[in-house]
């Protein structure tokens, strides 16, 4: 089949969200893509991290048994095998989802495509045609300009098929992907050094919440510089020297650069199409319609929030936008986030500036109910809290959280702060004991005003 109701640039999470969902509607789909299908969330990222990092909590337990009566011992990190693990769970949903697009009659065609009019995609000489086209290209790993990447200095992409555990290793980006590694490499026993530019590490977090991640990174013996910019980096046999703008120097085996992922939309025709891009990112409007009449975008290249859940609903919502559904639109304020580090971090919402900011300095009513009362967390030995934002009067605009697991609780914070909740409402709910999802529950009672396990 080389036409269709849809052709999808793009085989990631949005566009194969979009391929599922536009069959399920009964529209004909052509999906391309020229690496594997998944994208980078299953191949580069979501899912090989978040292995590596389950990997790093066995590590942790096993050196931390004794505490629980447990004798164990942690004889060391064999990565080979840690990343034949990490690679048998990607094969596996490899597998599936290759098995549930064949299944849903999607035309799949692996190869690079181009964007050749507002209608058509090239791939290897042959047109594909469609009734609309949906762009869902991704992203990539980004540098700094005057860096450049190879050896010792090295992206999430490199960094992920290392066959050892360095001994020391400075991080560039005090971000999701900057923490998450350097939580894992911690795990395994490596000094790390995190530099990130602005005031505090995961810094588009709450306050609150940046300043116990910090707390926590100090206490897990991760050391830190924030505030001040990267200048320089030189690297020989011996290993990896940084210089700060401050004048500050650090050394290590690795540098690993996480300074955030840009989006890919270079060479694939958009230009020549006269798609509208601001920085090389596709501008859309709140339907993810392009500037061009039939074209879409979804996911990371457009403005907003990177997340492979982002993108995947991005794909759902134009589905079902092309098939006159008239879905509702999504509010990048409102998608859940999570840091998947030790402690993890989940938010959705305002933080309590941007409430205040908002609705007005005293209008915003918060509460942050500590996870000492909780007696799940005790169990786990976890420490942190969760921090909700209302308005006075009136609904929860955000929730944010920190400890260990802590980010399992998202699903019910962003029913929440989705379906604008208020606080008397949320506290007759009734949560599981023990679980830390009691912990949501009880800010929830001191929030409307009746503390349980806390005081007022």
């Amino acid at each position: 089949m080389t036409s269709a109701d849809i052709v999808i640039l793009g085989g990631g999470s949005g566009g194969y969200a979009c391929a599922l969902r536009a069959s399920q509607l009964g529209l004909s789909v052509i999906l391309i893509e020229a690496d594997k299908l998944g994208g980078t969330c299953l191949h580069r990222g979501c899912i090989p991290t978040k292995a590596l990092l389950h990997a790093a909590e066995v590590a942790d337990s096993t050196r931390e048994s004794a505490s629980f009566g447990v004798q164990a011992t942690l004889q060391g990190i064999d990565m080979p095998k840690v990343n034949s693990y990490r690679d048998g769970v990607v094969g596996r949903l490899y597998k599936g989802l290759q098995g549930l697009v064949k299944s849903r009659n999607v035309t799949y065609v692996h190869g690079w495509g181009t964007l050749t009019s507002a209608t058509t995609v090239e791939v290897d000489g042959t047109t594909y045609t469609g009734k609309n086209i949906v762009l869902a290209t991704g992203s990539y790993a980004r540098t700094l300009p005057g860096l450049d990447i190879g050896g010792r200095i090295m992206t999430s992409d490199q960094a992920l098929d290392l066959d050892y555990v360095p001994k020391k290793v400075i991080v560039l980006g005090g971000g999701v992907i900057g923490v998450e590694f350097a939580s894992v490499w911690r795990s395994f026993g490596t000094e790390v050094h995190i530099v990130e530019g602005l005031p505090h590490l995961v810094p588009a977090e709450d306050e609150a919440i940046s300043k116990a991640f910090e707390r926590a990174y100090r206490k897990r013996g991760i050391s830190f510089s924030t505030g001040v910019r990267f200048a320089s980096a030189t690297q020989d046999d011996q290993g990896v020297t940084v210089t700060l703008e401050d004048g500050s120097t650090h050394t290590a085996d690795l540098l690993l650069v996480a300074v955030g992922r840009g989006p890919s939309t270079s060479n694939l025709g958009f230009d020549q199409v006269g798609v509208a891009m601001e920085r090389g990112w596709v501008s859309v409007n709140e339907r993810l319609h392009t500037n061009v009449p039939g074209v879409f975008a979804v996911g990371d290249i457009t403005p907003g929030l990177q997340l492979a859940h982002r993108g995947f609903q991005h794909g759902i919502f134009v589905a079902e936008e092309i098939g006159g559904l008239d879905p509702r639109v999504i509010d990048d304020i409102n998608i859940p986030r999570v840091t998947y580090s030790e402690p993890e971090v989940g938010s959705v919402g305002m933080t309590e500036a941007q409430a205040r900011e908002h609705y007005g300095q005293d209008k915003i009513h918060m509460y942050e109910y500590n996870l000492g009362g909780n007696g799940k967390s005790q169990i786990l030995g976890t420490t942190g809290f969760i921090k909700t934002v209302a308005v006075v009067d009136g609904p929860v605009v955000g929730i944010h959280m920190i400890g260990a697991r802590i980010g399992e609780q998202i699903g019910e914070a962003q029913l929440i702060v989705n379906w604008e909740a208020y606080p008397e409402d949320l506290a007759p709910l009734v949560h599981a004991h023990p679980t830390q999802n009691e912990a949501m529950g009880e800010a929830h009672l001191a929030l409307a005003g009746k503390p349980l396990h806390a005081h007022a």
